[in-house]
């Protein structure tokens, strides 16, 4: 059974504005919290599609979700095939071979039982096997990519996905110690991280290993391909008028996140005193919010891992009509 506290529980889903028979989909179901609460807005002639890769969510949503069972969907598939799962789903309109659906919610990141249960290889804080999938089918685990990746390339997803500053030292350090013998457990690369940052620098900053893991993380699943592939499906997947809500926990999700939505986004040239625009600028999304929602002061005390999130929410654009006549 999952035990995960769902962050901007409320937020995300009211960003949504939940039709009752609405198409929607949660593109990371993780331990059911956002799905709960838009199967709870759906009558009976709506329908949630929950996407996630990992076998533990679908079969706690099996026991947590039951109850909405009739309106429901479980897909067990990476958000980065959202298109094609959802054309194959007979249910789901579609228009010029695209399906269209009112509603998709990504909530980014790793689920807190992924982290807290140790064989996972997620935790630093725990000794497990070096694995960090979130599909346990999947070939590629951390263990390749310590024990079998270049120095350069161990380096470069360190720095790139976890902004580690001492990312060349801590390359070099596990390179050495795989000449000797190969790397097996998340202990083992703890101590080595350890050994690669300055005693000064392990004083500050939370745990020395954190940035590694989470980079290490980020590189096995793919994440942030996964991301940019899952959010542009997403904006041809919406119905006119259909909304997207994304959670994001990092800076590189979030700049994603941004730069997507601002290239759907309108981009008229038009002199600010024209009436209509008339440069044929037409954009495909509307923002809901300018700024990032972040979690509120009582979120944050009860729920110290939402520290890092933001939302974004945006809009399908009903037609070409609408964008002209947004000036």
């Amino acid at each position: 059974m999952f035990h995960h506290i769902t962050v901007l529980k409320a937020e995300a889903t009211e960003g949504l504005s939940i039709k009752p028979g609405g198409i929607y989909v949660d593109c990371t179901l993780g331990g059911g919290g956002h799905s709960s609460v838009i199967l709870s807005k759906l009558s009976e002639g709506g329908r949630l599609i929950a996407f996630d890769q990992d076998d533990w969510a679908h079969e706690n949503a099996k026991e947590v979700l039951s109850s909405y069972r009739d309106r429901l969907t479980l897909v067990k598939s990476n958000f980065r095939h959202l298109q094609e799962k959802l054309l194959e789903l007979d249910f789901v309109p579609k228009q010029d071979g695209l399906p269209q659906v009112d509603g998709i919610l990504f909530d980014l990141g790793v689920s807190s039982p992924q982290f807290d249960e140790g064989e996972r290889g997620f935790s630093y804080n725990a000794d497990a096997p070096l694995d960090m999938r979130m599909d346990q089918s999947a070939a590629l685990t951390a263990r390749d990519i310590i024990n079998d990746w270049p120095e350069k390339e161990i380096a470069r997803i360190l720095f790139q996905y976890g902004e580690e500053k001492f990312s060349r030292r801590i390359a070099k350090v596990i390179v050495d110690q795989r000449k000797t013998s190969p790397i097996e457990t998340t202990g083992e690369l703890v101590e080595l991280i350890k050994a690669g940052i300055p005693a000064a620098a392990r004083r500050t900053g939370g745990h020395p290993a954190k940035r590694s893991f989470q980079a290490l993380r980020i590189a096995v699943n793919d994440e942030l391909g996964a991301f940019e592939e899952g959010l542009h499906a997403a904006v041809r997947c919406l119905a006119p008028g259909g909304r997207v809500s994304v959670i994001t926990f990092h800076s590189l999700e979030d700049r994603i996140c941004k730069q997507i939505f601002a290239s759907y986004v309108e981009k008229c040239t038009c002199p600010p005193d024209f009436p209509m625009c008339v440069c044929g600028g037409q954009g495909q999304l509307k923002l809901i919010n300018r700024k990032p929602i972040v979690p509120s002061e009582e979120e944050l005390a009860n729920n110290s891992r939402a520290r890092s999130a933001k939302l974004r929410v945006a809009e399908k654009l009903q037609s070409i009509a609408e964008t002209a006549g947004g000036k």
